[in-house]
């Protein structure tokens, strides 16, 4: 008996139990692809999600990965998610399942979804130098197409929409992207005077001290495609392969050292170890002095 994985308060059954698979989502397969079965595959904060397995026209077995969110945002983030895994597939194809469509259920025009491939993956954090290596190396052949920074469309941290206007400079962008994250966050929890004295610290004087010099006095960094939500449960090992993999993205084009923010810390997975490798490949921004300061801030 099949049950639908994205009802509003689905039972532990129904998150691995047998699915149906919406009609625009097989439409969004290749002509002639019959689905074999489908179950749920785990689930986020903001998403169900789905293993499903096909039938190719020329009856070669195929296997999907099918994430599925509601609502207006839910909408924004699984075609922010296409798009982005779109954009990394284009520079690095090894790096990331391979994106398929994103759309709409047609059984309920409230239901959204992105579908790509199906990896095996080891959960197990990959090894530092290899992840490290494939990271500068999607970061260093990445060009943004405007030669700014921004993307061209909002793309979602998790369920936060981000501000990916194009700008002229990584301090106005990424100035503009946590003014967002501020303005959220009042939205959300509502605002005090130390929660404004705060935000506008940050924002008027850090934001300027620290990034200001990556962009001035004869010095230059390009806008780098990054994955923008890069942390240990965002990636993992193709078992296939043995090659590191990445996934759950929210790109944008930026400091390449925005990236890394999240291996700042002293910790066993993803952690320093992991940074010393990066910047073996890609190095350190100038001012070299400045760089920790700057992941700080990134981390904010």
């Amino acid at each position: 008996m099949t049950t639908n994985l994205f009802e509003a308060q689905p039972t532990e059954d129904s998150k691995t139990g047998a699915i149906e698979v919406d009609e625009n989502v097989i439409a969004k397969m290749p002509a002639g692809t019959r689905v074999i079965s489908a179950s749920g595959h785990g689930a986020s904060f903001w998403t169900r999600t789905a293993r499903v397995e096909t039938m190719m026209p020329d009856e070669s077995p195929r296997t999907f990965f099918l994430k599925v969110a509601s609502g207006d945002r839910g909408r924004g983030m699984m075609q922010g998610e296409f798009e982005s895994m779109t954009a990394i597939q284009a520079v690095s194809p090894a790096f990331a399942p391979k994106p398929t469509a994103w759309g709409t259920f047609k059984t309920n025009p409230d239901l959204h979804f992105f579908l790509c491939d199906f990896h095996h993956m080891d959960p197990e954090t990959p090894n530092a130098s290899t992840f490290a290596a494939r990271l500068a190396e999607m970061h260093q052949k990445s060009i943004s197409p405007t030669g700014k920074y921004g993307f061209h469309l909002t793309t979602y941290n998790g369920n936060l929409p981000q501000d990916c206007t194009w700008t002229d400079t990584w301090e106005e962008c990424y100035r503009n992207n946590l003014k967002r994250m501020f303005d959220l966050e009042e939205e959300a929890r509502g605002s005090d005077d130390d929660f404004r004295e705060i935000r506008d610290i940050v924002l008027d004087k850090a934001v300027t001290r620290l990034l200001r010099p990556l962009e001035s006095e004869g010095r230059s960094i390009k806008p780098c495609l990054v994955h923008g939500d890069l942390w240990s449960g965002n990636t993992a090992t193709d078992i296939e392969t043995g090659e590191p993999i990445v996934f759950d993205a929210s790109a944008l084009y930026a400091h390449n050292e925005y990236e890394v923010r999240t291996m700042r810390a002293n910790r066993r997975f993803f952690g320093r170890s992991y940074l010393k490798s990066y910047h073996d490949y890609y190095p350190i921004s100038e001012p070299v002095e400045e760089h920790d300061a700057r992941l700080a801030l990134y981390g904010v």
